[in-house]
């Protein structure tokens, strides 16, 4: 077993096929009852097609509770609330993401099993779209209700890094995006949803070899903490903040993004007392007493700066000097800001100016030719409609 990697949300575990936990993470789905085990006639048959599985039970994906994801022929499971075409960008889980065809031969399936506590998701001999002569694929995708994620690899008749990612992308891991809904001034009444992703769990493709697995287990959230007293007071990996308006606990990164920015969350006091920034939490407290505190500790303290800046606008030539220094510190500064931004898109800074001027700064913007292939959602099970839909593109 390799050590365990901590990925601020989750820790993994790696096991070689010598371990005899490989074997005991492998669910043997033709020992399951049959009547639960349900293989995806249209999956199986298909290429580059998704479709929605409902769970009987919620399932914690970064702190969020989901009931429903979305299984890709690609070797992947899609976690979003919005399906578009290029489900391979971000949120996602993914055992083992490439460009297989399914399509290609009849003992390829894809297989799906929920017992109430678990989904098994199983890609079963499934092929490389343009490498079939390189042998078939088994391998699956646990997901459980406490939130872990098991991959397990039955069959792998190649190392990864010799997949190729020409066509689609080759990715191990685990993925999570908020969306930001944009209006556009110039158009009217309509919107532009840009998904942005903050967290990324890229594990080792060197061992995902045949017989091997990997066990990837939930780290504490802020998102689990229902009370002021117990957000504010959490000792874990975030900076937890309590949302008085929204009655919640975040770190400002989560799909509730846009709600906690739209809403001013986090319900801070920021008051300046001696030259630093002190942050004050009021528990059950409105926003009026907190504006009372903050003003009068501002007024009280301002005659000192005041005063200070009297004392140095007496001489007009040191204030030139000192206009020209100012001037030429804040251009650095701007480019130090800029080349800051542009390295980190998804820090707080990055992401203040991201979500107010969003063409200007990476984002995630799902458009035609942006390199991701297009994949279609088939149709709701319970339909007898022939062929498939495309979901709508962000």
């Amino acid at each position: 077993m390799e050590e365990d990697t901590d990925h601020n949300y989750y820790t993994s575990k790696a096991y070689g096929p010598t371990d005899p936990m490989s074997q005991d993470l492998w669910v043997n789905i033709d020992q399951m009852d049959k009547e639960k085990v349900k293989i995806h006639g249209i999956l199986s048959n298909t290429h580059r097609q998704a479709a929605r599985v409902n769970l009987s039970f919620d399932f914690p994906f970064y702190g969020h509770l989901l009931r429903e994801i979305t299984v890709a022929t690609g070797g992947f499971i899609y976690t979003g609330d919005v399906v578009h075409r290029m489900l391979t960008a971000t949120q996602f889980i993914a055992p083992l993401m490439a460009n297989f065809d399914p399509s290609v031969s009849r003992n390829s399936t894809v297989i799906y099993f929920d017992n109430g506590t678990a989904l098994v998701v199983q890609w079963d001999h499934v092929h490389l779209q343009d490498s079939f002569h390189l042998g078939s694929f088994t391998f699956q995708a646990t997901l459980h209700n406490d939130g872990r994620i098991v991959f397990a690899y039955k069959e792998i008749p190649i190392p990864i890094s010799q997949i190729s990612s020409v066509n689609h992308p080759v990715k191990v891991g685990l993925s999570d995006a908020f969306v930001v809904v944009h209006r556009i001034q110039q158009i009217p009444n309509v919107r532009r949803r840009t998904i942005y992703e903050y967290h990324r769990v890229d594990l080792l493709k060197s061992r995902i070899i045949s017989s091997s697995a990997v066990e990837m287990l939930p780290l504490p959230t802020c998102l689990q903490f229902t009370s002021c007293s117990s957000c504010i007071s959490s000792q874990i990996n975030f900076n937890c903040s309590w949302c008085q308006r929204l009655g919640r606990c975040s770190s400002g990164f989560d799909r509730h993004r846009q709600d906690w920015v739209d809403n001013s969350c986090p319900d801070e006091v920021r008051v300046l007392v001696c030259g630093s920034v002190i942050s004050l939490t009021v528990c059950g407290q409105d926003q009026e007493k907190k504006r009372d505190i903050a003003l009068h500790l501002q007024v009280s303290r301002a005659s000192p700066v005041e005063s200070t800046s009297n004392k140095n606008s007496s001489s007009l030539h040191t204030g030139l000097i000192l206009g020209v220094l100012m001037l030429m510190l804040i251009m650095a500064a701007v480019v130090l800001v800029t080349l800051y931004i542009y390295h980190h898109p998804i820090s707080t800074a990055g992401l203040f100016f991201i979500e107010r001027r969003p063409r200007r700064w990476p984002a995630m913007k799902f458009r035609r030719g942006s390199g991701h292939p297009a994949y279609a959602e088939v149709e709701p099970i319970g339909q007898e409609k022939e062929g498939f839909i495309e979901s709508e593109q962000c």
